[in-house]
């Protein structure tokens, strides 16, 4: 996609973090924006900063893992807007529980927005952006979806799943002749809200973790959206954000699954000093 200029962008997950980020830096090329959240009021906000870049933008409440709402949602963008040429499936959320102690709902609750949600939003979406004629579909997988982290099951389990979601429907544009490319994201430490706001563990174990989080964490999400933008333009298959992406690629590449062992004990001692 070589211009954004009026193309009608549709981000899941706009109120804070990467979402918005992507929002406003669309904002600033000419992008038409159909801004989601849960949070009505974050979503309003970010809108509110469009405006002030000269965009036109609208804002929805939404509960990505709704797939009704979704497809309702799809209906209301095709309203307004006209339809949509760039679909971002960026809502997120975490869970730090191991398997043994994680509940059943928090697990559906995960997996229904993470997983459920870029398929919820693929599908609702995707007829319109092969009508547009130049179309895009990107979906947020995580590092996440390269390697097993202790802990991390759920999500885990939920970005490998959006990863192979996502390259199988690469493949299927390309065999159909649609005019739509897609890209898979995979961000590593990006700073944003998502740890603070997890679910799973006590509060002391989440305010620990989200700490550490922060720590290492040195992507920016303005920087993140830079990264994503170009992508889009260049038509990457794979979309890696900050340079521990590219390692955390690297590990299962050159390590196979002997990573884990590693891996395994740096938990042990991080459970230790929790």
């Amino acid at each position: 996609m070589k211009s954004f200029t009026d193309k009608v962008v549709v981000i899941t997950g706009a109120g804070s973090g990467i979402g918005k980020a992507l929002a406003i830096e669309l904002a600033g090329r000419g992008a038409r924006l159909a801004l989601s959240d849960v949070d009505a009021v974050r979503a309003a906000g970010t809108v509110a900063e469009c405006e002030k870049a000269g965009a036109t933008a609208k804002a929805y409440e939404l509960d990505v893992a709704d797939r009704d709402a979704v497809l309702s949602h799809a209906e209301e963008v095709a309203v307004d807007f006209g339809g949509a040429n760039v679909v971002v499936n960026n809502a997120g959320v975490a869970l730090g529980a191991t398997v043994e102690e994680m509940t059943w709902d928090d697990y559906d609750w995960l997996m229904g927005i993470n997983l459920g949600g870029v398929v919820n939003g693929t599908k609702a979406f995707l007829p319109q952006v092969i009508a547009s004629g130049d179309g895009h579909i990107v979906n947020l997988s995580s590092v996440f979806g390269f390697i097993g982290v202790p802990t991390q099951s759920a999500y885990n389990a939920a970005k490998f799943a959006v990863r192979g979601f996502t390259e199988a429907l690469r493949q299927e544009m390309l065999i159909a002749r649609h005019p739509v490319k897609v890209s898979c994201v995979h961000p590593g430490g990006i700073k944003t809200n998502i740890a603070r706001d997890a679910r799973g563990g006590a509060e002391r174990d989440i305010d620990k973790a989200a700490e550490g989080f922060e720590k290492i964490a040195r992507t920016t999400p303005e920087k993140a959206a830079q990264t994503i933008v170009r992508g889009i333009e260049r038509g990457t298959a794979r979309i890696l954000i900050g340079p521990d992406a590219y390692a955390i690629d690297a590990i299962p590449r050159v390590l196979g699954s002997f990573y884990q062992r590693p891996l395994a004990l740096l938990g042990r001692l991080g459970m230790r000093n929790l």
